[in-house]
């Protein structure tokens, strides 16, 4: 909190000074006197009191910005300590540090933007964001894939959307500005199934272990004579695997035709 500076009674005593020094060569007692003796004190008062305040002004603001730079200072110094306590490499925790910063601007432009349908997009593109940077922490291996996704389609992704944001506050409609604002719209549609397909892609590795470590029960129990009902089908296995997904995907489509909806 700044704190509330009182005032500087300099002005006060210069004026009285001047006023004492003017009546003891200049007769007051008269009109054309007093008038002269009050302005010329009363300038002399004015003037030293815009120097003393813009002396202030500026001490004030160096000391704000001395208190910002420490504050920044502290700052990246408990990033830094955060940092080197951190479990995850410098890698993953550079993918979670510039996540953050993604959602948090999706999340402004989505408190921005007023259209119901964009907003549910954008809050689906969130979502599906989020789950692409935590697996960052499960699967580090991913990192590669994860960064491209970082460092390009999801900040082009918010140029589009800060572009359809300036231009929907605009408050006037026109052909440059309706056209653009449509192809965006028509784009988030394409970029929220990119978005899933990059998420499930990220998966390949586990359904190939996946795939490896039945493959390798299977041949355990055959050799151990341990089959029958038992047995692990990789592709009955698989059946189910792909049923699961197909079926979350249903659930999210349904979803976002409710949220649409109410929105």
């Amino acid at each position: 909190m700044r704190r509330k500076r009182r005032g500087s009674a300099g002005p006060i005593y210069t004026f009285a000074i001047v006023w004492l020094l003017l009546a003891m060569s200049t007769d007051v007692s008269g009109l054309a006197g007093f008038l002269v003796t009050a302005g010329v004190s009363l300038l002399s008062a004015v003037g030293l009191g815009y120097l003393l305040g813009r002396r202030n002004r500026k001490k004030a603001e160096a000391e704000e910005a001395r208190a910002a730079q420490e504050a920044e200072k502290a700052g990246e110094a408990a990033s830094k300590k955060e940092e080197e306590k951190s479990p995850y490499s410098p890698e993953v925790q550079q993918i979670i540090k510039d996540g953050r910063i993604a959602m948090k601007e999706m999340g402004r432009l989505y408190s921005s933007i007023q259209n119901p349908e964009v907003r549910s997009k954008i809050n689906e593109l969130m979502s599906v964001s989020d789950k692409i940077v935590r697996d960052a922490i499960d699967d580090p291996s991913d990192v590669p894939q994860i960064r491209k996704f970082l460092d390009y389609y999801l900040p082009t992704t918010i140029k589009l959307l800060n572009a359809y944001d300036r231009m929907g506050s605009q408050g006037v409609s026109g052909e440059n500005i309706t056209t653009s604002m449509e192809r965006i719209e028509d784009m988030l549609d394409t970029a929220i199934a990119a978005y899933k397909k990059q998420l499930d892609a990220l998966f390949a590795n586990q359904a190939a272990d996946i795939q490896m470590d039945i493959e390798t029960m299977n041949g355990m129990l055959a050799r151990e004579g341990l089959g029958g009902k038992s047995y692990l089908d990789l592709r009955e296995f698989m059946k189910q695997y792909e049923k699961q997904q197909q079926y979350a995907k249903d659930n999210d489509i349904e979803e976002q035709k409710g949220s649409t909806a109410n929105g």
